[in-house]
């Protein structure tokens, strides 16, 4: 698998030399590094897409490598946390105070939450240990960094895939009709996916640093799923609240894809304006900053790595 990496990255040395002798044949080519401040080159990456790809089709069958389920994972591990939060809050509360989403089964309720959320999970955690995990790569050859932080996320969206299956699978055996709403799934998907590349932009860099970063990435993971209303619905926790208060909660990009999904495909209450423009902007924000650090940290990860 490293073998075919290494390939691509050859190839596309190759054809960059090519088209410099054709370009300039009787001129040098000068390479400098690029300036400290400034975004990522999105457009450099996008001439690398062929590798993004290949490190992503890697990162999915090394996940499934030998595994006895294989991609019965994706599927499994979000089922099985539901059927745990299921029975825990049906023996504290009873079955008529369970604290899903109104006017849904808690169980359905809380598989609609975390399918987006293990998206998010997933992704955030391969991605900030990606620089890490592919120290040979970064050190041998030059390549767009950002390839490798993107990468794990586009894995993680086929697992995405295969639950989401599962939860209209739900749906059909619970009786929940299919509403036109289910065609903003994809963007939802795409928005909890941007959330996870956003954080794990800072995340892998400052990781590619400072090794304690890898230990802090599950336990974050974890606090975080607490903070969004995977097992509870927000309406529960923000009722008679100010619309300030809806504004901070919002500030958790999650909520806004949690909630979102659940208005799309169950027919519960719609988020707030309030909780949609502050999950909107806050995601905006962290993407900004994010390509920002990471472009000036890119120049130190052969060394510190």
């Amino acid at each position: 698998m490293e073998r075919g990496v290494e390939a691509i990255l050859e190839r596309e040395r190759m054809r960059s030399d090519r088209a410099d002798a054709a370009d300039a044949p009787d001129r040098w080519t000068r390479i400098e590094p690029a300036a400290s401040f400034g975004a990522a080159d999105l457009r450099e990456l996008w001439r690398h897409r062929e590798l993004v790809g290949f490190l992503a089709l890697r990162d999915v069958k090394v996940r499934y490598k030998q595994s006895l389920l294989g991609v019965g994972w994706a599927v499994l591990q979000p089922l099985l946390t539901m059927l745990i939060f299921t029975l825990l809050f049906r023996g504290l509360f009873g079955p008529d105070r369970m604290p899903g989403a109104p006017g849904v089964p808690y169980a359905l309720s809380t598989y609609c939450a975390l399918v987006p959320w293990q998206l998010f999970a997933t992704a955030l955690t391969a991605s900030g240990n990606s620089l890490v995990a592919n120290q040979q790569l970064v050190t041998k050859v030059y390549f767009p960094r950002l390839a490798i932080p993107l990468a794990p996320i586009l894995a993680a969206l086929v697992d995405f895939a295969l639950a989401f299956g599962m939860l209209l699978a739900l749906m059909g055996i619970l009786g929940v009709p299919l509403g036109a709403g289910i065609a903003l799934a994809p963007l939802l998907a795409l928005l909890a996916a941007v959330t996870a590349f956003a954080i794990s932009l800072w995340l892998s860099a400052l990781n590619a640093l400072y090794r304690d970063v890898r230990h802090a990435i599950p336990f974050l993971v974890q606090i975080w799923m607490f903070a969004t209303p995977v097992v509870y619905g927000s309406d529960r926790l923000l009722a008679g609240r100010e619309p300030w208060v809806q504004w901070i909660y919002g500030l958790n990009p999650m909520t806004g894809v949690v909630e979102g999904c659940r208005w799309a495909l169950l027919g519960t209450a719609a988020p707030t304006p309030e909780m949609l423009l502050a999950s909107a902007l806050s995601v905006s924000g962290i993407l900004i900053g994010g390509l920002y650090f990471f472009k000036r940290m890119e120049r130190r990860f052969a060394d510190e790595i």
